[in-house]
């Protein structure tokens, strides 16, 4: 088989089978892109859920104790007891609730009245405390000698709205501990307390224990630093190494009233191993079936498709390459690949006559783009002619009408001449006869005789001109031209309350003019052919003026740039070489 239908045979074979390929590929990657969002979602959002119940737990162990404080303070205070009546409750408490190692009652100054330990207290006043819940003081949580976190509550007594002392009791956190330890994600996760400044207090791992004795500060946590991490309705999560290297999935939920947080910690490589197993199969799936479709699709298209494509690849080079439009096939398949080739027969069968067809069209549409230009330029100044001619005749118009009307007559003849000096210089450019001119003044005197086309169209014409004179070799008629439809293509472009400007400059060698408008400017992937024959950006016109105004102004050494922002206006500036000698100047004046 020869090297092409070899390259049409895979090419083909990738076409069909990439009709059933994208789909399942699309499938695959949304499927594998799924399960890994999904999975881990719910890993993240399970992980939460226990972080999420393990702060509540914690919250309402501690905060059921300092109930039971609030109790007992309600129990001793404005009651009347004797102390050794207090003493008692106190002690009772203590053997009730063991979670209290020491509960003493102090009077105002911080002088013991009573307490549930024989001897002297051990229990202070928590004016340290950085947690108040709902009236009870907690101080920061410490290490006692038994290596076990606890704290201190403490509620200010009040009697007839005066302070009346101080009901301090010493809280142990031990039931907390076996709380954390119990909470246990996998076969290496696990929970972790930090206290507000960053000091750990529990640890689920039980060789990591040591690091609450140690009082290690865990401040370096990412999760302690992430926006929202305080809020206990929305438990953060992030993937993060550990100390040991290992990357850590951790989440993370805070116990607002503590200004604790609870961190759950699960090795990233336990987490997702499910999910990458399962992505792992789903790839070699989604491989198999890709690899098994390609390879049916390349059999099946070389075994049903090569030889007809290969006879319509041969006839459409022969007659797109060769011109040979005599070519025709030959295809038996019945089936579309026949219907395909007699479609082809009938394409070259038609192909002179269109070819005919076509270039008849282009002249026609010519021919119409021309006669349409002609009709649109035409039609004003004509219909202008004869409106004023029948005035002119009435009777009843008075002298100085008569003379508006006769004007207006002259100007569209004059408008007519020029229209068809632009179509006949179009074929046979008129010769450019050069003299030494002054600028300023050529400028001036077709700015002049414009303010008032553009008072009409409500557009104001302003010149500047540099001091000097500006001597160059010119036609003043031809120049004169291009000035005038410059202008007045400046003005046509320019909304009413818009201004032209014109400026005579000199730079170098060069003595520059300058026609800018503040109108609506050119797309910018029309400039470039804006000076050619028959492109205009108006809505009437022939596109001559530009043109025209290009081979003048070249023919007297000159260039003529345009710079144009759409919504911002238009800018022509034309350079010619500067003539300095006197005797230039002089036949200028």
């Amino acid at each position: 088989m020869p090297l092409r239908v070899r390259r049409i045979a895979v090419r083909f074979a990738l076409l069909l089978a990439l009709a059933a390929v994208v789909p399942l590929l699309a499938y695959g990657v949304i499927s594998i892109w799924s399960l890994q969002r999904g999975t881990r979602e719910s890993i993240v959002t399970g992980n939460q859920n226990v972080a999420t119940r393990a702060a509540e737990e914690i919250h309402r162990y501690v905060v059921s104790h300092t109930e039971v404080l609030k109790a007992l303070a309600a129990d001793l205070q404005d009651t009347g007891l004797e102390t050794w009546q207090k003493d008692r409750i106190l002690k009772n408490y203590v053997l009730q609730f063991r979670e209290f190692r020491e509960i003493t009652l102090f009077d105002e100054p911080g002088t013991m009245i009573a307490s549930s330990r024989v001897g002297q207290p051990r229990v202070a006043i928590p004016k340290d405390a950085q947690v108040s819940l709902d009236g009870v003081l907690m101080s920061p949580i410490r290490v006692d000698d038994d290596l076990l976190p606890t704290t201190a509550f403490g509620i200010h007594l009040m009697k007839l709205n005066q302070p009346a002392g101080w009901l301090a009791g010493e809280f142990s956190l031990e039931e907390m501990w076996r709380m954390v330890d119990q909470i246990r994600i996998g076969e290496s996760g696990y929970a972790l307390v930090i206290a507000p400044g960053g000091d750990l207090i529990a640890h689920g791992n039980p060789d990591k224990k040591a690091l609450v004795a140690q009082t290690r500060n865990m401040s370096a946590n990412p999760l302690l630093g992430l926006a929202g991490g305080g809020n206990g309705d929305h438990p953060v999560a992030r993937e993060y190494p550990d100390e040991e290297g290992r990357t850590q999935l951790g989440v993370a939920a805070s116990i607002p009233t503590l200004g604790w947080t609870v961190v759950v910690e699960q090795p990233t490589d336990e987490a997702f191993a499910s999910a990458k197993q399962l992505q792992r199969q789903l790839t070699v799936a989604i491989a198999l079936a890709l690899f098994g479709m390609i390879a049916a699709g390349y059999v099946f298209s070389r075994r049903y498709f090569i030889k007809p494509i290969h006879a319509l690849t041969r006839a459409t080079h022969d007659v797109a390459a060769e011109g040979r439009l005599g070519t025709r096939v030959d295809i038996r398949t019945a089936d579309e690949f026949a219907e395909l080739g007699e479609s082809f027969n009938t394409m070259a069968d038609r192909l002179v006559e269109l070819q005919e067809d076509v270039k008849r069209k282009e002249r026609q549409a010519m021919f119409g783009r021309v006669a349409a230009g002609l009709v649109h330029d035409l039609a004003h100044p004509v219909q202008n002619i004869g409106n004023s001619t029948r005035l002119l005749l009435r009777d009843d118009v008075d002298v100085e009408t008569r003379d508006m009307f006769r004007k207006t007559i002259e100007r569209e003849l004059a408008t007519l001449k020029r229209f068809m000096e632009d179509l006949r210089h179009v074929v046979k450019p008129k010769p450019i006869e050069r003299f030494a001119m002054e600028v300023n003044g050529s400028v001036q005197e077709i700015v002049d005789s414009m303010r008032a086309e553009g008072e009409r169209h409500g557009i104001a014409v302003e010149a500047h001109y540099t001091a000097g004179p500006l001597t160059i070799e010119g036609d003043r008629f031809a120049l004169g031209r291009v000035y005038r439809n410059l202008i007045t293509n400046a003005i046509q472009a320019t909304q009413p309350g818009g201004r032209v400007t014109i400026a005579t400059a000199r730079a170098g060698d060069r003595v520059e003019v300058t026609f800018a408008d503040t109108g609506t400017g050119i797309p910018a992937d029309r400039l470039s052919a804006i000076f050619d024959d028959f492109v205009t950006t108006k809505s009437r016109g022939l596109g001559l003026g530009l043109a025209i105004s290009k081979r003048i102004v070249e023919q007297l050494d000159g260039t003529i740039d345009v710079q144009s922002e759409v919504g911002r206006g238009t800018s022509f500036t034309l350079r010619f070489p500067a003539r300095d000698d006197r005797s230039a100047h002089a036949a200028a004046s």
